[in-house]
């Protein structure tokens, strides 16, 4: 990591309104060193600078706690103690790593289809002590019972997604594991509005969240889903 990467951490907290120990802080910037040697070897992300992963995968995945923490946004703290949060298409356990650092109440599942990011994030979970963090090397199908890796997983209040196909794929796959009033954030770039007009049936759009994150000049998007025929959330 870059000699200013604690500086540049803690400015971008400021800007994010977040506020994190120093602790905690050490542990995202374990994620990064480790995330750039296994790089090195194992091809796990196509940003190779550390000081890039820092804004790119670092930042950017910290600008959606405070979105999915705000009920008045959200419709409820979907990082909540007890909560559950599957990571679909983890790949460097992103946005996944990052969730379970800032909220150690939540259990966070990193699901991969691809075996050595399933194992990055194994090793992550060791190497850092992140109890809360899980691995599971499998594949989603939206039409046949969950793979035997998942077939434990307690439901899933939270599914949530970044750089992994459409929406309507996103849910499919991951709609037979959720909760009844499970919902879906999914971290895109511009607003996808063809694939917001191709959302599933029973499924729509609750929020449309602009993300400001701290070094990037990339407009980002927050999208949170959740059934029609959930209950009103809180």
């Amino acid at each position: 990591m870059p000699d200013d990467a604690p500086a540049r951490l803690a400015g971008a907290l400021s800007a994010l309104g977040l506020s994190l120990p120093d602790d905690r802080q050490r542990l995202l910037l374990g994620h990064l060193a480790l995330l750039a040697r296994w790089n090195a070897t194992h091809n796990l992300t196509a940003v190779r600078d550390p000081a890039e992963m820092l804004v790119q995968h670092c930042f950017d995945c910290l600008a959606v706690i405070a979105p999915l923490r705000d009920a008045a946004r959200a419709g409820r703290d979907h990082l909540a103690d007890g909560a559950v949060v599957l990571d679909v298409g983890s790949g460097g356990a992103l946005p996944g790593a990052v969730l379970a650092i800032c909220a150690p109440g939540v259990q966070v599942h990193c699901v991969d289809a691809v075996a050595k990011k399933a194992a990055f994030a194994r090793q992550l979970r060791a190497e850092l002590g992140l109890s809360n963090l899980h691995a599971h090397h499998a594949r989603l199908w939206p039409d046949r019972p969950p793979e035997p890796a998942l077939r434990d997983l307690p439901p899933v209040t939270l599914a949530v997604s970044r750089a992994f196909g459409t929406l309507a794929e996103f849910i499919r796959l991951s709609l037979p594991l959720m909760a009844e009033q499970g919902a879906w954030a999914a971290m895109k770039g511009v607003l996808p509005e063809p694939e917001l007009r191709e959302l599933p049936e029973g499924v729509n759009l609750s929020a449309a969240i602009t993300l400001a994150v701290p070094q990037m000049d990339a407009r980002r998007h927050l999208l949170l889903l959740q059934r029609r025929s959930a209950p009103a959330l809180a």
